[in-house]
């Protein structure tokens, strides 16, 4: 075992360490589909509140009473994924 030792200590002393760099006209189209993604998320978000908004506002009209409630907390958990999502995946992969 111990002649091994050189060979092993001079193969681990070669491992590569590569850069974290993507090229340049990946990230830029990756960029424009990473916004478009977040712009189509907070146009989503804001269309749920908005369409959740009038339900229970026609709702309170005819007298109904129903979980539209719980509906707008799900879209608002939705408003604040998409909003923490490009921070949170840059504090986990950075």
């Amino acid at each position: 075992m111990t002649s091994h030792l050189p060979f092993l200590l001079h193969a681990a002393a070669k491992v590569p360490t590569p850069t974290r760099r993507a090229p340049q006209a990946l990230t830029s189209k990756i960029d424009v589909v990473l916004g478009i993604a977040a712009w189509a998320g907070t146009a989503a978000g804001v269309a749920g509140v908005l369409i959740t908004g009038t339900m229970m506002a026609i709702s309170m009209k005819r007298g109904e009473s129903s979980e539209h409630m719980s509906r707008l907390g799900m879209v608002l958990g939705g408003c604040v994924l998409v909003a923490t999502a490009g921070p949170l995946v840059s504090f986990v992969f950075a």
